[in-house]
This record gives C-alpha cells, sequence and structure tokens, in this order.
C-alpha cells in the first residue's frame, strides 16, 4: 500500500474508471464533478475532494446506487461547512431537509458515511499531506488551486485520505421519516419537532429557552416610539 511521504514516481495514481468499476450504478467522476459544479457554483480544489471522499464512502459500504435504490441506506455526517460538504451531498443525494445529511462543526475536512441497514460506518479524513503531494506531483502549476484540483483528481485514495470503520449511534429520532408528536414550549410557544425539546419542572422547552446564554442569537427588544 502506498503511503503518504512515498516519492511520487512510486505512486499508482487513481483511476476514475477503475473506482467506478464496482457498479454501473455510481456516476463517474467527470460526470460527478459536473453535477458538483453546477450545484456549488464553480469547482474548486474542495469539490474535488468532497466527490473523491463520497465516492470512497459508498464503495467502501457497498452502495452503489446512493441516489437511486439505495437512498434510504445512507446517512452521512459531515464536520466542515466548506465547498466539500456541497460536493458529498451531489454524490450521496444526502441532504439536510431529508434528515439524511447530519453537520457536525468541527472544523474538519471529513465525513462518515453510514449505512442504516447493516449498522456499519467508515470516517474518512482529507490528510494534510495531500498539498504537499499534489505539489511534488505537479510543481509545474504555479496556481494552487489548479494544481491541487488537477492532483486531487489523480492521486489515490490513500495519499489523500486516512479512513476507518467507526460505530455511529442513531437514535430513532435520527432517522429519516421518523415521526414524533409536535411539542410547544412552554415559554415561547414555538413548536418544536423530532423530541428537540428539554423537560424542566415538569415543562417542554426549547433549547433556546431552557438554555437561553447558549443561543445562537439574542432578542432584540425595539421600543415603539410614543
Amino acid at each position: 500500500m502506498c503511503q503518504p511521504h512515498m516519492p511520487i514516481s512510486e505512486i499508482v495514481f487513481f483511476n476514475p474508471a477503475l473506482a467506478c468499476a464496482y457498479s454501473s450504478c455510481m456516476q463517474n467522476l467527470d460526470e460527478l464533478l459536473k453535477q458538483a459544479e453546477i450545484a456549488h457554483g464553480h469547482l474548486c480544489a474542495g469539490q474535488v475532494l468532497g466527490v473523491r471522499m463520497a465516492m470512497l464512502g459508498c464503495a467502501r459500504l457497498g452502495i452503489s446506487d446512493p441516489r437511486g435504490k439505495d437512498r434510504k441506506r445512507l446517512v452521512t455526517f459531515v464536520e466542515i461547512d466548506r465547498c466539500a460538504t456541497d460536493a458529498i451531498s451531489v454524490v450521496t443525494g444526502c441532504r439536510l431537509g431529508k434528515r439524511a445529511l447530519k453537520f457536525r462543526d468541527w472544523g474538519k475536512m471529513a465525513a462518515t458515511f453510514v449505512d442504516v441497514e447493516t449498522g456499519r460506518a467508515v470516517r474518512i479524513c482529507a490528510r494534510e499531506s495531500s498539498k504537499e503531494a499534489a505539489r511534488q506531483l505537479h510543481p509545474e502549476i504555479e496556481n494552487k488551486n489548479k494544481r491541487q484540483m488537477l492532483a486531487y483528481r489523480e492521486l489515490p485514495e490513500n495519499i489523500l485520505f486516512t479512513e476507518g470503520w467507526v460505530r455511529v449511534a442513531l437514535g430513532q429520532n435520527e432517522f429519516p421519516g421518523y415521526k414524533s408528536d409536535r411539542a410547544v414550549c412552554a415559554i415561547c410557544e414555538e413548536g418544536i419537532n423530532y423530541d428537540r425539546y428539554i423537560v424542566r419542572g415538569g415543562q417542554k422547552l426549547c433549547h433556546g429557552c431552557a438554555f437561553p446564554e447558549a443561543r445562537y442569537y439574542q432578542p432584540i427588544e425595539i421600543r415603539r416610539a410614543e
């Protein structure tokens, strides 16, 4: 197996055709990059990493048609709100609105792909050394983004990523299609879905009212002119 610091001349390069050969349903790299560019608005190195990462995650789980017949099998956790996340969503078909895309704000170029049918999950993270590998592979390209965009298409997965099997505990209220009674916060009287309430003193409270100091927003009192 190739190691992250192997000389570029010794690396066996990524072959998109072979990578997609495990299934006729999974589209090839070029097709997915075009779709990612349309969805995101532009193509960049992060998009290429995201597409490659999601292709690898699906391959490891044996999910061949994530946007078709396998669309209910996959839940994806992403750890950064940058370009790669949009690309991962394009490849996997996982969306926040479908409750199949979960965001954890850890600032890492990483994602965990969960097969809800088998319970298997694989976490994949971009290597810090991938930038240096791109520089070694294409030193003739001065523009960093263009250099990385090309290299990230060509470098093998084990040079670009670390990966490992993990355990992800998903409660029933985390699954797509979960149904629950709608609760109403006893303080602000706003509706709460998917059991996302806190019980305090026998009352159901939303997170904003239960932990006002931790809210991402703070209400502004507007005084009316007399």
